[in-house]
């Protein structure tokens, strides 16, 4: 009673049999009844019946003959692969020598049984049913990955083109409002400071808040150009040059930038992807690297712009590198990505280099579908790669 229960629960397996012998299909027949295996078995013994039934999308594997009158098995797995690549296909054959049967595994066959070995049949069954089971999961959770990969990827770059957005907004806010208000108030010192020669006190007074004044101007314009730098517009040569003797005057660090030639025919998106990986790479060695120079190379030889940001401070661990939080890094790669290029970052304890390449050619194209936008993408000054 017991085998019987559990023979009912087991879910019926849907064969369709392709043999020219009804005995060996007779056989077959008992085989799975004696391994109590519920099945409901399809007999065809020519590829058009075998193409029709495969068709109906009934079936959960297919056994099929080796040798058949004008085909083989091999000949019917070819059909079975284009209509149904996921049914799972066993070849069975009373003949069939062992290159035939490893030529038959390497076109992706499932198994293969000898007829003599019929015991084992049922098991037979079941494992290749198992195994296409496996490989569909994976499919799926593949697919999936991969869809969420790229609804992340999109979710990125809405995000970049927001803040790219806010950025330029910000920019110009500052630009006509508070640098407009800012100028309007040093006339306004300035009117006042021409009036009170003959008071000191009072003319002190106003020296300081001018000074204040321009420290607040420069601060402001300093701001505009890390939010929407038009240094840009003079080519990536002369704003990363411009880039790295600010970073010098600041931080009193050796830059050293070496070119291919004074002007780089780069696409604007990529202008400012390698802008903005050079401003996080010598943002980063400010905070971290405790260097005493940095060399900047960069070259538009053999069709790809190459951009190496190079410290000899000291380096960057492995688990640095790892650790959760490095936002940083992830967004110099998903940008460098998006204009069809890729980055790369060694460290060691003589120091780290940062190399972004792209290929000028792809994003050239890339930066045509984009329409010539202007706008930056997404990466705060003051962000670390770790």
């Amino acid at each position: 009673m017991s085998g019987t229960s559990e023979t009912a629960d087991r879910p019926t397996v849907r064969i369709l049999h392709l043999e020219d012998s009804r005995v060996d299909h007779a056989l077959v027949k008992f085989a799975l009844q004696r391994s109590q295996m519920p099945c409901e078995l399809t007999l065809v013994d020519t590829l058009d019946d075998f193409r029709r039934e495969l068709a109906s999308d009934g079936y959960d594997i297919v056994l099929a003959d080796y040798h058949l009158p004008g085909f083989t098995g091999l000949d019917a797995w070819e059909v079975a692969r284009v209509t149904r690549p996921d049914l799972p296909f066993v070849v069975l054959s009373g003949a069939i020598g062992e290159a035939a049967a490893v030529d038959a595994m390497h076109r992706g066959v499932s198994d293969y049984l000898l007829k003599d070995s019929m015991n084992r049949l049922a098991h037979v069954i079941q494992r290749a049913i198992e195994v296409s089971e496996t490989r569909q999961a994976k499919a799926r959770a593949d697919a999936e990955l991969a869809d969420s990969r790229q609804r992340l990827a999109e979710l990125a770059e809405h995000l970049q083109t927001s803040i790219e957005q806010e950025r330029a907004d910000i920019a110009r806010e500052i630009h006509d409002d508070i640098g407009g208000a800012l100028a309007a108030v040093k006339l306004d010192l300035s009117w006042v400071a021409r009036r009170t020669a003959g008071d000191p006190a009072l003319r002190q007074h106003v020296d300081t808040a001018l000074e204040m004044l321009q420290h607040a101007l420069g601060a402001s314009q300093r701001i505009m150009l890390n939010l929407r730098p038009p240094i840009l517009d003079q080519g990536l040569v002369a704003a990363v040059q411009w880039l790295a003797a600010s970073f010098e005057r600041r931080t009193g660090v050796r830059v050293l930038v070496r070119r291919s030639s004074e002007q780089l025919d780069v696409p604007r998106e990529v202008q400012l992807v390698a802008y903005r990986t050079a401003q996080e790479a010598l943002t980063n060695v400010a905070k971290h690297a405790q260097a005493s120079g940095v060399d900047i190379d960069l070259s538009d030889r053999e069709g790809v712009l190459t951009l190496e940001v190079s410290d000899n401070g000291r380096g960057m661990s492995a688990d640095a590198m790892r650790k959760a939080k490095s936002f940083g890094l992830l967004g110099l790669k998903e940008r460098a990505a998006k204009v069809g290029g890729w980055l790369d970052v060694s460290s060691s304890p003589r120091g780290t280099s940062v190399i972004l390449s792209v290929p000028l050619q792809a994003a050239g194209g890339a930066d045509s579908a984009a329409g010539g936008n202007n706008r930056e993408a997404n990466n705060d000054d003051q962000s670390d790669f770790v």
